[in-house]
């Protein structure tokens, strides 16, 4: 079941009541960033890349004064493509990476000469990860799942050395698509998790692994540059897929069809790729994306009267909702590639480009949308 988004309401709020989105400040930097992850519970963020020499770049920044402060760098053999906080405690704050030497790494920020877990996760670039588990949210054991070139997705547990948990790999024989995503749901128990990935011929795979099996896999006809569900720690709900070819898909995870699958609504946005979309962690009816031409998008979800009914033989399907553009921002002639919002701070937002810069902006108002 999928809908193409019409009759959608834009930009109707009045302008008094709107959400404004703000830049705080920006700091221009030495390398290509792919990723900016906020450390829990604080003023820091961490900014993960690449130097034009090819090694890995990563900084800590600090809010200071109106502006940022670069309070510790790091330079390692291998580039960083992206980073998680996800697997590890709120005493800890492990930041666990992947490279392009498809390495899996945990660092202590305090002191990250060596990282306190290291793992040959994949044979080339691990593009991307997730964890879950930590930071009081999710049910189970700490975990992190790495997406790569290889066309593979594994689960890590930290705990554990040198050998994953579990293991999406390609069809023996058939053709291994490039993994671009990965996010892990559904993990509101102690038993209960899954893990959602997107590949570059736009294959989105949802792998249960309790039951570890594939449970429902669609296409959204352009590569999945991102994926994410709109809570870990809650039954699957809301599973935004962000793709080429300007546009994202909203899935209703709550319902699935035994022949129709997961409804879904899809919406243009930006007039180009877009690159990632975020969640707001104080309110998983908001969600803002990030686009090839520089803008930010900050949109709403809004679920229809029914969400669900039945059909002929009596199997439920889902009925997908409306989404409203809330406001948009410009803020670089490059694509945003990375974005985070603040868990202790609403409406804070860390964001990375390819035009070499970091930039930290305030969402407002977001108190007179509704929760």
């Amino acid at each position: 079941v999928s809908t193409q988004s019409t009759g959608r309401r834009h930009l109707l709020m009045d302008a008094t009541d709107r959400p404004q989105i703000i830049e705080h400040c920006n700091k221009s930097l030495t390398y290509v960033v792919y990723d900016t992850r906020w450390i829990p519970s604080s003023a820091r963020f961490v900014t993960l890349g690449c130097h034009a020499r090819g090694t890995g770049a990563l900084q800590i920044m600090e809010l200071k004064k109106g502006g940022v402060e670069v309070v510790h760098e790091s330079e390692k053999h291998a580039a960083f493509k992206c980073g998680t906080f996800g697997a590890s405690s709120m005493a800890e704050r492990h930041l666990a990476t992947g490279d392009f030497d498809g390495r899996l790494s945990v660092w202590d920020l305090e002191r990250t000469e060596m990282p306190v877990y290291s793992v040959k996760a994949h044979d080339v670039i691990v593009n991307a990860i997730d964890g879950c588990g930590g930071l009081n949210i999710g049910s189970g054991a700490p975990e992190i799942v790495t997406g790569s070139r290889d066309g593979t997705v594994r689960v890590w547990d930290p705990r554990q050395r040198d050998t994953p948990v579990a293991a999406l790999e390609p069809e023996e024989g058939g053709p291994a698509r490039d993994c671009w995503s990965v996010a892990f749901g559904n993990s509101y128990n102690a038993e209960e998790r899954c893990v959602v990935a997107g590949f570059d011929n736009g294959d989105v795979k949802l792998f249960d692994l309790r039951m570890n099996e594939i449970r429902w896999e669609g296409n959204v006809s352009n590569g999945a540059c991102w994926v994410e569900f709109d809570r870990k720690n809650i039954e699957m709900n809301k599973l935004l897929a962000c793709t080429l070819e300007s546009r994202f898909r909203m899935y209703d995870c709550r319902t699935l069809h035994p022949t129709k699958g997961f409804c879904s609504l899809t919406e243009q946005a930006h007039k180009s790729t877009v690159w990632c979309g975020r969640f707001l962690p104080q309110n998983r009816d908001l969600f803002a994306t990030g686009g090839g031409n520089g803008n930010i998008n900050l949109y709403k979800y809004s679920y229809p009267s029914q969400r669900k009914m039945k059909d002929e033989h009596g199997y439920e399907y889902g009925i997908p909702g409306t989404v409203e553009l809330l406001q948009t921002k410009n803020f670089s002639t490059q694509p945003i590639c990375s974005m985070d919002f603040s868990a202790d701070k609403e409406g804070l937002v860390v964001m990375g480009s390819f035009d070499q810069s970091v930039r930290v902006a305030v969402v407002t108002k977001l108190d007179q949308v509704g929760k």
